[in-house]
């Protein structure tokens, strides 16, 4: 399975993760053989790619942290609730709060389930489904790393409210500013920055919700040395839930589509999170954050320093700089048959390069792989 842009989809492609929007209807089912009709809807989405299933590395299994059905009703859940509050304040909050509560702990019980799986996929989402899939992720990205601290179940689950309903305060943001593809002005900056303290106000209203959770809300956007907001709050004034959230809520805003820029590719906003340590965030949360992420997904193509060519096909937990790869073309580019190198017990060898879509013959690499597949 491999990702691949939706001006790169072709007729005959075989879809291998199940696509939702932004209400949780499924969009396309894994297995969904890609036509022309499909592939034009797809682009009217504004879905930026697909992950496809072509047989390519069937021998390696791609899968996410969390299943695709409690993600998309986390998603949904979100939304309603960001919807009844732009609409009617919190009127109907105490409901909604009960679902994601109940929600937030199956998460923490399939993360529990899966202790070693790594952060391998990045979630393909819709621009005008940005809001709610992000906290989404920003709440699994928060639960990996408070697991990863040792954290019990109660600590858990009020990290992982407060990390759902992060951004709960822009319901309370105009949406011609919220959704601006350009530059902000300085009065719309500072509306922007007012939605922590909306969040917070809200989240402290509403019977069921810990303070602790509503200070994630407040918290998110303040930064170690002090150069955040709303308050400029210092190293361990910040609250510990709300490091873990504004590290999980950087890494995923980088690695999503924008309306005004691409996705940084993994490896480079995990380069970024991983230089944040002790200026944006405690250099300790970012290092438990970074234990659960793939800098190199599964299935990646890379250069190594050697000169070869291969895919990755598997990051152990801890380290991610390190993975397996398997050998695809030696440093003339000539095809080889398949076989594996252990970057964590070759530490002279590094990945030099990740090669996107265009810089992989993917032909080849199937002839290649489909040798070892045969086996």
């Amino acid at each position: 399975m491999r990702k691949v842009p939706v001006n790169m989809l072709q007729s005959g492609m075989r879809v291998g993760r199940p696509v939702y929007n932004g209400l949780g209807q499924l969009l396309l089912n894994n297995g969904a053989i890609l036509t022309d009709k499909t592939i034009a809807r797809v682009r009217v989405t504004g879905i930026p790619a697909l992950y496809i299933d072509d047989g390519f590395l069937k021998d390696v299994a791609i899968v996410d942290v969390i299943s695709e059905e409690i993600r998309a009703q986390a998603m949904v859940q979100v939304r309603e609730l960001l919807e009844d509050t732009a609409v009617s304040g919190s009127g109907r909050a105490i409901i909604r709060i009960e679902e994601m509560n109940k929600t937030v702990n199956e998460i923490i019980d399939q993360l529990f389930t899966n202790p070693n799986v790594m952060v391998n996929m990045v979630d393909i989402r819709a621009i005008d489904d940005h809001t709610f899939s992000h906290s989404v992720n920003v709440c699994v990205l928060s639960l990996l790393t408070g697991i990863t601290l040792g954290y019990e179940r109660a600590k858990l689950l009020a990290l992982g409210i407060g990390a759902l309903l992060h951004d709960i305060g822009k319901a309370f943001i105009p949406q011609p500013i919220l959704n601006k593809p350009g530059k902000l002005t300085p009065e719309e900056f500072a509306i922007i920055r007012e939605h922590p303290m909306h969040g917070y106000r809200m989240l402290l209203g509403i019977p069921g919700v810990s303070v602790e959770s509503a200070d994630v809300a407040h918290e998110h956007h303040e930064r170690h040395q002090g150069q955040g907001y709303p308050r400029g709050l210092k190293a361990s004034e910040i609250h510990e839930f709300a490091v873990i959230c504004g590290v999980a809520d950087v890494f995923d805003a980088l690695t999503a589509d924008r309306v005004y820029r691409k996705a940084y590719p993994v490896h480079e906003a995990h380069e970024l999170v991983a230089g944040s340590g002790n200026f944006l965030f405690d250099y300790r949360i970012v290092e438990a954050f970074l234990k659960n992420i793939a800098a190199y997904p599964l299935g990646t193509a890379v250069r190594l320093s050697t000169g070869q060519t291969g895919v990755i096909v598997e990051t152990k937990r801890g380290l991610s700089l390190y993975p397996r790869i398997r050998i695809l073309f030696d440093s003339k580019g000539k095809s080889v048959e398949p076989y594996e190198i252990a970057l964590w017990e070759n530490r002279d060898v590094v990945v030099a390069a990740v090669l996107d879509e265009k810089e992989t013959d993917l032909t080849v690499l199937e002839e290649v792989t489909g040798r070892l597949n045969k086996d």
